[in-house]
C-alpha cells in the first residue's frame, strides 16, 4: 500500500487526497469483490457462520421495529444515531449477501426517517458524524440498487446535515476539531466516510472535508499513549478506536492508501490495552465514566490484520462466541488467524503508564482466573471519577470488587455538581476514604514502585496528593500472591488524627466475623481477612442500588497506620488456599 509520511505532508504538497479514488460504488469498507470471500468464510468458518446467523436474525427483527425518531436525551441524540448506524450497517450488509427486498426496503425506511430530522444535532457534533457514517454506508453499499431519486435525497441529507456544518466547524476550529479526545476520531472518521461516499457528485466539498480530516485526525491520534492506552477509559477507547479504523479502512478501500496514519505507534499497540483490561468474567476494567460491559469491537479484527496481531483476533472471536453481540463489521473484518496470549510477549502482569493503570492475572485462558486491575491516574482527566487507588477484582468467573461506572443520567462533565453525583465520589469506589471526604479533584497519583514475579507481583501508588489537607504521606500497595490471593496494604502518616475507612464495592452476599468476612456469589467465595492492625474489624456500609460496601473500621482516629487486607477466592465449601508470601516490609 502506498503511504505518505503523514497527512500534513499531503497538504504541504497541495495534493488532492481524492486523486486515487476508486471508480463507482461500493468503495468504502466492503467492496463487491469481497462478497464471495465472505460467503466462503461463512461456509467454512463456524465462528463466522455464527456471526452471520446472528446478523440475519437481527436484520429480520429490525424489519418490524419502528424507525428512529428525533429524540434528545439531555443534549444528546446519540441513542438514535447509534441505533440508525447499527440498523443500516446490518440491513445493508445482509441485503448485499442475501438480496432480500424486505431488508432493502427497511433500510430505506430508516434512512427516510433520519433524513427528515430537522438536523443531526450539530451542537454535539459526534451525533452528526455518526449519522453521517450511517448514511455514507447506505449510500455506498446500496448504490447499485437504489433509484436516482433515492440517491439524490440521501446525498442531499449528507451534504446539508453533515458536510456543510462540518466545513463550518473546520474553518471556525470548533471544539471537536481541536479536541485530542474521542470526539476527534469520531467526527473525522464519520465525516471521511461521508466524503468518500459522495466524492463523485460533490468533489469540492469532499476534498475539503478529507483534507481537514487528515490533519485533525493526525493530531488527535497522538492521544494514544506509547503503550496504546486511552485517557478517557475503556468505553471511550472503544468509540475512538472504532472511528479511527472507520477512517483507515475507508480510505484504504476507496483510495488505496492511508496517508501513513496507521503507522501511529500508539494505535499499533492499542489492542493490547483492550485485551489487558478485559477480565475473565467478560467485564472490562471500567474506571471513570465507563460501563463494565465488554461488547464486541470489530476494529480488533481490522487491527489484527493491519498489525499482524493474531491475539487481537483471539479475543474478538471468543467475545463473539460468548456474548452473542456480534456487529456487522465483525463479519466484514473477520480474521481467521487467532492465537491466545503467550509469554513472554504477553506477561500476566502489565503497567500502562499512559493511563497509570496496572493489571494482574493468574491465567489468560482459565475462565475462573484471578484478575486484578488497579488505577492511579489523574482526577482532572476527562470523564474521571475521584477514584485514585481503586480496583476491580474477578475470580471464579464473576466480579467481586466493582466499579459502578457512570450515573444515569450522566453527571455534569465538570464543576462542583459533578462531584455531587454519588458514582463520581470517592465513597463509591474501592479506595480509602479519609474523614469521609472526597479526594482532591485536582490530585494525581503515580505508580512509584513495582515488582513483578510469579510468586508475588505488586505495585505501590502514592496517594498523598489525593488527601493533601489530611495526610503527610499515604501509599497503597496492592498485588497478587502466588496467583491466588490479593494483598492490599495502606500506609498512612498524618500530622493530626484522621479517620480512615477501607472500602470495597461489591454486590456479593457478605458474611461478617470480626477480622474475617466471606463474600459469596454462586459456587464461589471470596474470603477477606484483616492481617493488621488486629483491633480492626470488617463491617458493611450502605451504597447505591444492589451494591454494598465491605469496609474496615479502625475504631479510632490515627496519625500512623499500616492496614493490611487479604482477599482469597475459592470454591464454596472448599478450604481457603493458604498463602505463604507477603508484601515486603
Amino acid at each position: 500500500m502506498a503511504q505518505l509520511a503523514g497527512g500534513a505532508a499531503l497538504l504541504a504538497d497541495n495534493g488532492n487526497p481524492l486523486r486515487t479514488i476508486r471508480n463507482g460504488h461500493p468503495r468504502i469498507l466492503l467492496l463487491d469483490s469481497d462478497l464471495d470471500r465472505l460467503r466462503t468464510l461463512i461456509r467454512e468458518s463456524p465462528p463466522a457462520h455464527k456471526i452471520y446467523y446472528e446478523l440475519q436474525k437481527n436484520a429480520d427483527r429490525i424489519i418490524s421495529a419502528p424507525p428512529v425518531e428525533y429524540k434528545l436525551s439531555g443534549t444528546q441524540l446519540g441513542s438514535q444515531t447509534r441505533k440508525a448506524l447499527d440498523r443500516i450497517e446490518t440491513l445493508a450488509l445482509i441485503y448485499r449477501l442475501d438480496q432480500k427486498q424486505a431488508h432493502l426496503d427497511r433500510a430505506l425506511k430508516e434512512l427516510r426517517a433520519a433524513a427528515s430530522f430537522k438536523d443531526w444535532n450539530p451542537a454535539r457534533f459526534p451525533d452528526t458524524a455518526e449519522m453521517a457514517a450511517a448514511f455514507a454506508i447506505a449510500y455506498d453499499w446500496l448504490y447499485p440498487h437504489l433509484s436516482p431519486e433515492d440517491l439524490a435525497w440521501i446525498r442531499d441529507a449528507i451534504v446539508q446535515k453533515a458536510i456543510n456544518p462540518a466545513l463550518l466547524g473546520y474553518t471556525s476550529q470548533a471544539n471537536w476539531v481541536t479536541s485530542h479526545l474521542s470526539w476527534n476520531p469520531i467526527c473525522n472518521g464519520g465525516l471521511t466516510l461521508a466524503a468518500l461516499a459522495i466524492a463523485d457528485e460533490e468533489p469540492d466539498r469532499a476534498q475539503q472535508v478529507l483534507q481537514f480530516a487528515i490533519n485533525a485526525l493526525t493530531r488527535g491520534l497522538g492521544t494514544y499513549a506509547t503503550d496504546g492506552s486511552w485517557p478517557e477509559g475503556p468505553a471511550y477507547w472503544a468509540t475512538a478506536t472504532r472511528y479511527a479504523v472507520y477512517f483507515l479502512a475507508g480510505v484504504e478501500t476507496a483510495l488505496g492508501l492511508d496517508f501513513g496514519i496507521s503507522n501511529n505507534s500508539g494505535l499499533a499497540k492499542t489492542g493490547r490495552f483492550r485485551i489487558y483490561f478485559s477480565g475473565p468474567s467478560n467485564r472490562t476494567f471500567n474506571y471513570g465514566d465507563s460501563s463494565d460491559e465488554l461488547t464486541a469491537e470489530p476494529a480488533m479484527f481490522w487491527m489484527a490484520r493491519r498489525y499482524a496481531q493474531p491475539t487481537y483476533t483471539w479475543q474478538e472471536q471468543r467475545l463473539a462466541e460468548k456474548v452473542n453481540a456480534s456487529e456487522p463489521l465483525d463479519l466484514v473484518w473477520y480474521h481467521r488467524d487467532a492465537k491466545p496470549p503467550q509469554m513472554p510477549l504477553w506477561p500476566l502482569d502489565a503497567i500502562f503508564t499512559g493511563s497509570q493503570c496496572v493489571v494482574f492475572r493468574s491465567s489468560w485462558e482459565d475462565p475462573n482466573a484471578l484478575f486484578l486491575a488497579v488505577k492511579a491516574g489523574d482526577n482532572k482527566a476527562p470523564h474521571a471519577h475521584l477514584d485514585l487507588g481503586s480496583f476491580v477484582l474477578d475470580a471464579g468467573g464473576v466480579r467481586w470488587a466493582l466499579d459502578l461506572g457512570p450515573d444515569d443520567p450522566p453527571a455534569p462533565p465538570s464543576g462542583r455538581l459533578r462531584w455531587a453525583s454519588y458514582r463520581t465520589r470517592t465513597e463509591a469506589h474501592s479506595t480509602p476514604l479519609v474523614d469521609g471526604e472526597n479526594q482532591d479533584p485536582r490530585a494525581e497519583a503515580r505508580i512509584s514502585r513495582h515488582e513483578f514475579a510469579q510468586d508475588l507481583s505488586w505495585v505501590q501508588i502514592d496517594l498523598s496528593k489525593a488527601y493533601p489537607t489530611k495526610v503527610k504521606q499515604m501509599n497503597r500497595r496492592i498485588g497478587v500472591a502466588q496467583r491466588q490471593c490479593v494483598l492490599i496494604e495502606d500506609r498512612l502518616q498524618a500530622d493530626q488524627p484522621v479517620e480512615l475507612l477501607w472500602s470495597m464495592m461489591t454486590d456479593a452476599e457478605i458474611r461478617l466475623n470480626g477480622q474475617l468476612a466471606d463474600l459469596v456469589k454462586g459456587d464461589w467465595t471470596l474470603s477477606a481477612e484483616i492481617l493488621s492492625p488486629r483491633h480492626a474489624v470488617f463491617d458493611v456500609a450502605s451504597a447505591q442500588g444492589a451494591t454494598k460496601r465491605l469496609v474496615v473500621r479502625i475504631g479510632e482516629k490515627v496519625t500512623d497506620l499500616d492496614l493490611n487486607v487479604s482477599l482469597t477466592p475459592h470454591k464454596t465449601g472448599t478450604p481457603r488456599p493458604k498463602t505463604t508470601v507477603k508484601l515486603p516490609a
